[in-house]
């Protein structure tokens, strides 16, 4: 269970070229008790010369970083690039994907969706909330996701927006929950203005409606993203690599360790007796 003193955070508020937007957005969620926003850079990989975006230095928006409420601190702000891909070869990890702190894939395909799951080196993958999810959820690549640390991401805005993409959301968030059993899911805003916010507390509640558990709604909202960031921290290296990769072994049961002090007392003997 989250405590109240819980680390909330939202990894998703759409950048915007309007500099007061954004820095009410932010404003915003840290009056919200959000510690942690990421700003989201779009590549639609499916254009024909896609660039890829420079993320905005928080120098240039703000010279002192509003303070969390009911905290000391500062609220943090990091950068994300999220690549819209129909097609493989529209994610290409490279220097420049680096230059963000997280790196999500939105897949467009049923085969992008099972290697963005498998194999892409990314922290975040987006569920389609605007339209009906164009295919089933299977239980081998999400669950290869969740092995890998990969989180999925449910955006909440367009269902406050929208009646029709309110039955989208919840629609498509009912099918990965069958499948993923609540594991590995973050939701965020995907906030395009301040007023699209909504406190931690309620987006909890929201996620019993897209079908999570009171423990992984609120989860959705705290642990798991600092999971994610964690893992952005950790994906370039081999120690994050392998920290996602390799499960630990079992822990000896108490016959094995009796088996093993045996072995070891009369390896003593032995070796007293050829002394």
């Amino acid at each position: 269970m989250v405590c109240k003193m819980a680390m909330f955070m939202d990894l998703n508020v759409n950048f915007t070229k309007d500099k007061k937007t954004l820095q009410n957005i932010i404003e915003t969620a840290a009056h919200l008790g959000y510690s942690t926003v990421a700003i989201n850079y779009t590549l639609e990989s499916q254009q024909k010369k896609p660039e890829i975006p420079k993320p905005t230095s928080i120098s240039d928006l703000f010279t002192k970083l509003p303070v969390v409420q009911g905290r000391s601190r500062p609220i943090r702000v990091l950068s994300r690039l999220t690549v819209v891909a129909t097609d493989p070869s529209h994610f290409r990890p490279n220097a420049e994907y680096k230059a963000f702190d997280l790196v999500a894939v939105f897949p467009k395909t049923e085969k992008l969706f099972h290697a963005a799951c498998m194999t892409f080196e990314v922290d975040i993958i987006c569920v389609t909330v605007t339209e009906k999810q164009p295919f089933h959820f299977k239980r081998a690549p999400v669950n290869g996701a969740i092995d890998r640390g990969v989180f999925f991401e449910i955006v909440y805005t367009p269902a406050i927006r929208d009646s029709t993409m309110r039955r989208y959301t919840i629609g498509n968030s009912l099918g990965l929950m069958e499948t993923c059993k609540g594991k590995g899911v973050i939701l965020s805003s995907g906030a395009e203005k301040p007023l699209e916010l909504r406190g931690p507390y309620d987006i909890a509640n929201l996620g019993l409606v897209f079908g999570l558990s009171e423990g992984d709604a609120k989860a959705a909202v705290s642990t798991n993203c600092r999971s994610v960031v964690l893992n952005g921290e950790t994906r370039t290296t081999a120690f994050g690599i392998i920290r996602t990769m390799k499960k630990p072994p079992p822990a000896p049961t108490a016959s094995e360790e009796d088996k093993s002090e045996e072995r070891e007392n009369s390896a003593a003997k032995r070796a007293k007796m050829e002394h």
